[in-house]
């Protein structure tokens, strides 16, 4: 793919979107002549393709660009030319997965409020077994909110389907399920989530009952959901345009990558400290020791040299080989 691109989107990007990557210019807009908007088309249905495959990096940029394929302009055009340089800066880089416990799920499910330009939020998700994403998602969502307590609720409606359906697909191949666990960052949703109209207020009497499933679920056993600090959460990557160091650092910790400064909670963690925050990609021995799986699953995007991250903060020696395949770019 990155040898067929236009020579216009030759150079390197430091990250897959800028800052301005929801802002759309609704006044005076330069629309794209039909051929560079089947181009602009056939290289978002590409980038979709990969994103959910081989670079969860590019995920957000592809959420939005997928957007505007109908009607592309100039400025969209621009948006995904810097895609395409982030993709060109790092095909050498790895997306690797190591299974720790598959009778532990972990979730990490996150919303920006109110960053479309019709005022519509952002919900993002992300899942692990151990070290690395399995899966990631990253979607506008379909009704307006009026708080950002309101925007994850509506985000944790989103995402709930997958969480459920993953510990039933794990149950029905003979695992079972000691722990499905979804991190939150924000405590007021936490409250609703848990206890439901009991912690409803003036504020909050207008949320529809259907996203009180999740507290549904919850008194079923079926998940539960545990705080996790905003700077620890690995979904807040799948909802806006991360810039410099935290973008590097959550997109580190998603792809399996050594970084010597990553999430705290990837790490295993004192309840003292964290309560009931236990690791992102890490578990805590809560359940017992985790069941390290002989095959790990790797996509190509670089040399592996030394340790895992999760290795390197631990101070532990690499042990275990990995295995790669070529990351799909062409």
């Amino acid at each position: 793919m990155l040898e067929s691109l236009p020579k216009d989107m030759s150079g390197i990007a430091a990250t897959p979107a800028g800052d301005h990557l929801f802002e759309v210019n609704n006044d005076n807009p330069t629309k794209l002549d039909e051929k560079t908007a089947q181009l602009f088309h056939h290289l978002v249905a590409k980038a979709l393709f990969l994103c959910k495959r081989a670079c969860p990096d590019l995920q957000t940029a592809v959420a939005f660009l997928s957007t505007r394929v109908k009607e592309p302009d100039t400025d969209d055009y621009k948006k995904l030319k810097r895609m395409m340089e982030h993709l060109r800066g790092t095909r050498e880089l790895y997306l690797t997965l190591e299974a720790e416990d598959l009778h532990v799920i972990k979730w990490w499910i996150d919303a920006s409020f109110a960053v479309h330009p019709d005022m519509k939020s952002h919900t993002g998700g992300c899942l692990s077994l151990g070290r690395g994403s399995v899966y990631g998602t990253s979607t506008r969502q379909k009704l307006n909110t009026k708080s950002s307590t309101e925007a994850e609720l509506v985000g944790m409606n989103d995402v709930l389907s997958q969480v459920l359906w993953t510990r039933y697909f794990l149950e029905a191949q003979g695992y079972e399920v000691r722990d499905n666990v979804v991190f939150q960052d924000n405590q007021s949703m936490m409250l609703l989530a848990n206890n439901g109209r009991g912690s409803s207020g003036k504020r909050t009497r207008h949320i529809e009952i259907r996203y009180f499933f999740v507290t549904d679920r919850i008194n079923q056993k079926q998940m539960r959901v545990a705080y996790c600090p905003t700077a620890e959460m690995i979904a807040n990557y799948f909802t806006k345009p991360l810039q410099g160091a935290l973008f590097r650092r959550l997109r580190d910790a998603i792809h399996n990558i050594p970084h010597k400064d990553g999430p705290a909670s990837m790490e295993n963690n004192d309840a003292s400290t964290l309560q009931d925050h236990r690791s992102v990609f890490e578990d805590s021995g809560a359940h017992g020791p985790p069941t390290k799986l002989a095959a790990r699953a790797c996509v190509h995007r670089g040399p592996v040299e030394g340790q895992t991250w999760a290795q390197v903060v631990a101070g532990s020696s690499l042990q275990n080989s990995t295995m790669s395949s070529s990351r799909v770019a062409s």
